[in-house]
Protein backbone atom coordinates (compact mmCIF):
# COMPACT_ATOMS: atom_id res chain seq x y z
CA UNK A 1 0.00 0.00 0.00
CA UNK A 2 1.39 3.36 -1.04
CA UNK A 3 1.62 5.92 1.76
CA UNK A 4 1.21 9.56 0.83
CA UNK A 5 3.84 12.06 1.91
CA UNK A 6 1.06 14.20 3.38
CA UNK A 7 -0.17 11.47 5.72
CA UNK A 8 2.20 12.79 8.38
CA UNK A 9 0.13 16.00 8.56
CA UNK A 10 -3.17 14.20 9.26
CA UNK A 11 -4.48 14.80 12.77
CA UNK A 12 -3.79 11.59 14.77
CA UNK A 13 -6.57 9.85 16.65
CA UNK A 14 -6.62 7.20 19.37
CA UNK A 15 -9.79 5.18 19.88
CA UNK A 16 -11.59 7.75 17.78
CA UNK A 17 -10.39 10.63 19.98
CA UNK A 18 -8.31 13.34 18.24
CA UNK A 19 -4.95 13.85 19.90
CA UNK A 20 -4.67 17.46 18.77
CA UNK A 21 -5.82 18.68 22.21
CA UNK A 22 -3.08 16.64 23.88
CA UNK A 23 -0.47 18.07 21.53
CA UNK A 24 -1.66 21.60 22.33
CA UNK A 25 -1.50 21.10 26.10
CA UNK A 26 1.95 19.49 26.06
CA UNK A 27 3.97 22.77 25.89
CA UNK A 28 2.35 24.06 29.09
CA UNK A 29 3.37 20.89 30.93
CA UNK A 30 7.03 21.11 29.89
CA UNK A 31 7.75 24.55 31.34
CA UNK A 32 8.27 24.67 35.12
CA UNK A 33 6.29 27.15 37.18
CA UNK A 34 8.25 30.06 38.70
CA UNK A 35 8.77 29.85 42.43
CA UNK A 36 8.58 32.58 45.08
CA UNK A 37 12.13 32.01 46.27
CA UNK A 38 14.77 34.67 45.83
CA UNK A 39 17.21 32.23 44.25
CA UNK A 40 15.92 29.82 41.60
CA UNK A 41 17.57 26.81 40.01
CA UNK A 42 19.42 27.02 36.71
CA UNK A 43 16.43 25.92 34.62
CA UNK A 44 14.12 28.59 36.02
CA UNK A 45 16.83 31.23 35.70
CA UNK A 46 17.46 30.30 32.05
CA UNK A 47 13.73 30.24 31.35
CA UNK A 48 13.26 33.69 32.88
CA UNK A 49 16.19 35.09 30.90
CA UNK A 50 14.78 33.75 27.60
CA UNK A 51 11.31 35.10 28.33
CA UNK A 52 12.71 38.54 29.19
CA UNK A 53 14.76 38.64 25.98
CA UNK A 54 11.82 37.52 23.86
CA UNK A 55 9.57 40.12 25.48
CA UNK A 56 12.08 42.89 24.79
CA UNK A 57 12.36 41.87 21.13
CA UNK A 58 8.58 41.74 20.66
CA UNK A 59 7.83 45.05 22.39
CA UNK A 60 10.68 46.96 20.76
CA UNK A 61 8.59 48.33 17.83
CA UNK A 62 5.58 49.08 20.08
CA UNK A 63 4.77 52.21 22.02
CA UNK A 64 4.24 52.20 25.78
CA UNK A 65 0.51 51.74 25.28
CA UNK A 66 1.14 48.45 23.50
CA UNK A 67 3.13 46.97 26.38
CA UNK A 68 -0.11 45.76 27.98
CA UNK A 69 -0.09 43.07 25.26
CA UNK A 70 3.21 41.69 26.57
CA UNK A 71 1.70 38.70 28.39
CA UNK A 72 -0.44 37.38 25.56
CA UNK A 73 2.15 38.02 22.83
CA UNK A 74 5.03 36.43 24.76
CA UNK A 75 2.89 33.46 25.75
CA UNK A 76 1.80 32.96 22.14
CA UNK A 77 5.36 33.10 20.81
CA UNK A 78 6.71 30.63 23.39
CA UNK A 79 3.71 28.38 22.71
CA UNK A 80 4.35 28.41 18.95
CA UNK A 81 8.10 27.90 19.32
CA UNK A 82 7.55 24.88 21.57
CA UNK A 83 4.97 23.34 19.22
CA UNK A 84 7.21 23.86 16.18
CA UNK A 85 10.32 22.39 17.80
CA UNK A 86 8.46 19.44 19.34
CA UNK A 87 7.11 18.67 15.87
CA UNK A 88 10.66 18.05 14.63
CA UNK A 89 11.05 15.06 16.96
CA UNK A 90 10.44 11.58 15.46
CA UNK A 91 6.94 10.11 15.76
CA UNK A 92 5.40 13.41 16.78
CA UNK A 93 2.66 15.57 15.34
CA UNK A 94 3.00 19.27 14.56
CA UNK A 95 -0.31 21.06 15.20
CA UNK A 96 0.94 24.23 13.50
CA UNK A 97 0.97 22.45 10.13
CA UNK A 98 -2.84 22.64 10.27
CA UNK A 99 -4.15 25.77 8.58
CA UNK A 100 -7.32 25.70 10.70
CA UNK A 101 -5.30 25.98 13.93
CA UNK A 102 -3.13 28.82 12.62
CA UNK A 103 -6.18 30.74 11.42
CA UNK A 104 -7.88 30.23 14.77
CA UNK A 105 -4.88 31.92 16.39
CA UNK A 106 -4.45 34.66 13.79
CA UNK A 107 -8.03 35.81 13.17
CA UNK A 108 -9.11 36.64 16.78
CA UNK A 109 -5.87 38.47 17.60
CA UNK A 110 -5.89 40.35 14.29
CA UNK A 111 -9.52 41.32 14.83
CA UNK A 112 -8.70 42.49 18.35
CA UNK A 113 -5.95 44.80 17.08
CA UNK A 114 -8.24 46.23 14.38
CA UNK A 115 -11.16 46.84 16.74
CA UNK A 116 -8.97 48.35 19.46
CA UNK A 117 -7.35 50.62 16.88
CA UNK A 118 -10.75 51.75 15.61
CA UNK A 119 -11.92 52.42 19.16
CA UNK A 120 -8.87 54.29 20.43
CA UNK A 121 -7.71 56.09 17.26
CA UNK A 122 -10.45 55.88 14.61
CA UNK A 123 -9.01 58.65 12.44
CA UNK A 124 -5.54 57.10 12.27
CA UNK A 125 -6.95 53.60 11.73
CA UNK A 126 -9.14 54.72 8.84
CA UNK A 127 -6.31 56.88 7.49
CA UNK A 128 -4.29 53.74 6.73
CA UNK A 129 -6.85 52.88 4.07
CA UNK A 130 -5.81 55.89 2.00
CA UNK A 131 -2.12 56.82 1.55
CA UNK A 132 -1.27 60.50 1.76
CA UNK A 133 -0.98 62.33 -1.56
CA UNK A 134 -3.18 59.93 -3.52
CA UNK A 135 -4.65 61.43 -6.74
CA UNK A 136 -8.39 62.01 -6.54
CA UNK A 137 -9.39 59.55 -9.34
CA UNK A 138 -7.51 56.72 -7.58
CA UNK A 139 -9.06 57.23 -4.13
CA UNK A 140 -11.97 54.72 -4.51
CA UNK A 141 -9.70 52.07 -6.02
CA UNK A 142 -7.02 52.43 -3.33
CA UNK A 143 -9.59 52.30 -0.53
CA UNK A 144 -10.91 49.01 -1.92
CA UNK A 145 -7.39 47.60 -2.36
CA UNK A 146 -6.29 48.60 1.16
CA UNK A 147 -9.49 47.15 2.65
CA UNK A 148 -8.92 43.84 0.86
CA UNK A 149 -5.28 43.75 1.99
CA UNK A 150 -6.41 44.42 5.57
CA UNK A 151 -8.77 41.43 5.54
CA UNK A 152 -6.17 39.20 3.87
CA UNK A 153 -3.62 39.71 6.67
CA UNK A 154 -4.85 36.92 9.01
CA UNK A 155 -5.03 34.51 6.06
CA UNK A 156 -1.46 35.44 5.10
CA UNK A 157 -0.29 34.88 8.68
CA UNK A 158 -1.82 31.40 8.83
CA UNK A 159 -0.72 30.35 5.36
CA UNK A 160 2.86 31.57 5.94
CA UNK A 161 3.28 29.54 9.11
CA UNK A 162 1.60 26.45 7.64
CA UNK A 163 3.50 26.54 4.34
CA UNK A 164 6.95 27.02 5.88
CA UNK A 165 6.57 24.19 8.39
CA UNK A 166 4.92 21.84 5.88
CA UNK A 167 7.64 22.44 3.28
CA UNK A 168 10.37 21.81 5.85
CA UNK A 169 8.82 18.56 7.06
CA UNK A 170 8.35 17.31 3.50
CA UNK A 171 11.94 18.15 2.59
CA UNK A 172 13.25 16.33 5.66
CA UNK A 173 11.15 13.27 4.86
CA UNK A 174 12.29 13.17 1.23
CA UNK A 175 15.94 13.55 2.25
CA UNK A 176 15.74 10.83 4.90
CA UNK A 177 13.96 8.48 2.47
CA UNK A 178 16.69 9.06 -0.10
CA UNK A 179 19.40 8.36 2.50
CA UNK A 180 17.82 5.01 3.42
CA UNK A 181 17.33 4.04 -0.25
CA UNK A 182 20.93 4.87 -1.18
CA UNK A 183 22.49 3.15 1.84
CA UNK A 184 22.79 -0.28 0.19
CA UNK A 185 23.57 0.93 -3.33
CA UNK A 186 25.84 3.95 -2.81
CA UNK A 187 27.03 4.26 0.81
CA UNK A 188 29.12 7.34 0.12
CA UNK A 189 26.20 9.22 -1.36
CA UNK A 190 24.02 8.03 1.53
CA UNK A 191 26.48 9.45 4.06
CA UNK A 192 26.53 12.78 2.23
CA UNK A 193 22.73 12.75 2.17
CA UNK A 194 22.68 12.07 5.91
CA UNK A 195 24.98 15.05 6.50
CA UNK A 196 22.63 17.14 4.38
CA UNK A 197 19.72 15.88 6.48
CA UNK A 198 21.51 16.89 9.69
CA UNK A 199 22.16 20.38 8.34
CA UNK A 200 18.55 20.60 7.17
CA UNK A 201 17.36 19.65 10.65
CA UNK A 202 19.39 22.50 12.16
CA UNK A 203 17.88 24.84 9.58
CA UNK A 204 14.38 23.65 10.46
CA UNK A 205 14.99 24.36 14.15
CA UNK A 206 15.92 27.92 13.20
CA UNK A 207 12.87 28.17 10.90
CA UNK A 208 10.60 26.91 13.70
CA UNK A 209 11.78 29.71 15.99
CA UNK A 210 11.85 32.42 13.32
CA UNK A 211 8.36 31.64 12.02
CA UNK A 212 6.90 31.84 15.53
CA UNK A 213 8.64 35.20 16.04
CA UNK A 214 7.44 36.52 12.66
CA UNK A 215 3.88 35.36 13.34
CA UNK A 216 3.71 37.27 16.63
CA UNK A 217 5.63 40.28 15.29
CA UNK A 218 3.25 40.78 12.35
CA UNK A 219 0.27 40.55 14.69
Amino acid sequence: MTVSLFDQFASPTYLGIPLLALALTLPWVLYPSPSTRWLNNRLLTLQGWFINRFTQQILMPLSLGGHKWALILTSLMIFLITLNILGLLPYTFTPTTQLSLNLSLAVPLWLATVLIGLRNQPTAALGHLLPEGTPTPLIPILVIIETISLFIRPLALGVRLTANLTAGHLLMQLTSTAAFALLSMMPTVAILTTILLFMLTLLEVAVAMIQAYVFVLLL
